[in-house]
């Protein structure tokens, strides 16, 4: 529960687990954003074709990191969520470092798009806080510290602790049950030692546990807080270690916590809720 995930009120449990490990899967065997092109090489390709797009803005297009290619590259259907998807799998992998520029035109030469959708993608991660614009250059992954990811643990649990233990003494016990399937979800994601898989099924969990208040407001604004603290700390360090062996330990407090809730055991449904905020991503 350190991390988070996606899910809705309506939809069935078993959809949303599916759902939930099939877009984890996808994000991180097709969304991995790519190598970047040396200057000679986008020199030679503005000889051959034009000048590159995003030159009339200024955006400078060199010395920038190298990252993966995609695999397969970006569809057409959907261009932008698929952008924005890819992004934010880079963003929870360390692909896009803290710290670094990343400019518009290059990332769409490596997604075989325009630059336009890698633009409005990049305006939505900036308006979400991951990252910032540079005039005439793109934009520049955000560095933060442990202290900004503390801060962001203690308003998620601000926001959700509350939720569940009042969820846990009205809820009935066959509707925690359904939940079961998304619980051993971030067991597997997280056994797979992929951070973005993780990612992915953990905000699922608790998309779908806050769900259960009926307020969509609440859910969004607990993912957005969720999103934010799975990205990497300044220097690449991932929020949380991130190891594969604390990931899985992460995942297992889902599951006891429903036992606990299935159980209507509020003792340790306290306990157990506090603990893993208390070391929340």
């Amino acid at each position: 529960m350190k991390q988070g995930t996606q899910g809705s009120a309506g939809t069935t449990t078993g959809e949303a687990a599916a759902g939930a490990e099939a877009a984890a899967g996808t994000a991180r065997s097709r969304y991995r954003v790519p190598a970047q092109p040396a200057a000679g090489e986008v020199d030679r390709r503005r000889d051959a074709g034009g000048a590159a797009e995003g030159s009339a803005r200024g955006e400078h297009t060199h010395g920038e990191p190298v990252l993966p290619r995609p695999r397969p590259a970006v569809q057409r259907s959907s261009v932008r969520g698929q952008v924005l998807a890819a992004l934010r799998t880079a963003l929870v992998t360390g692909d896009l470092r803290p710290g670094e520029v990343y400019s518009g035109p290059v990332l769409a030469e490596r997604f075989g798009v325009s630059a336009t959708p890698v633009r409005e993608a990049m305006q939505q991660l900036a308006q979400e806080g991951a990252v910032e614009v540079v005039p005439n250059r793109g934009f520049r992954v955000v560095e933060r510290g442990p202290r900004e990811l503390a801060e962001l643990a203690e308003v998620r649990a601000l926001i959700e602790v509350p939720v569940m233990l009042r969820l846990a003494r009205t809820v009935p016990a066959e509707r925690w049950a359904g939940l079961r399937p998304l619980a051993e979800a971030t067991v597997r994601a997280a056994s797979s030692g992929c951070r973005a898989t993780y990612a992915e099924a953990d905000r699922a969990f608790h998309s779908a546990v806050l769900a259960l208040a009926g307020n969509q407001q609440l859910v969004g604004v607990a993912e957005e807080l969720h999103r934010r603290a799975q990205w990497p700390l300044a220097g690449g360090g991932a929020p949380g270690g991130g190891t594969r062996a604390e990931l899985i330990a992460d995942a297992h407090e889902h599951t006891a916590l429903l036992d606990a809730l299935i159980a209507g055991d509020l003792d340790v449904v306290r306990t157990l809720v506090g603990e893993h905020f208390n070391g929340a991503e």
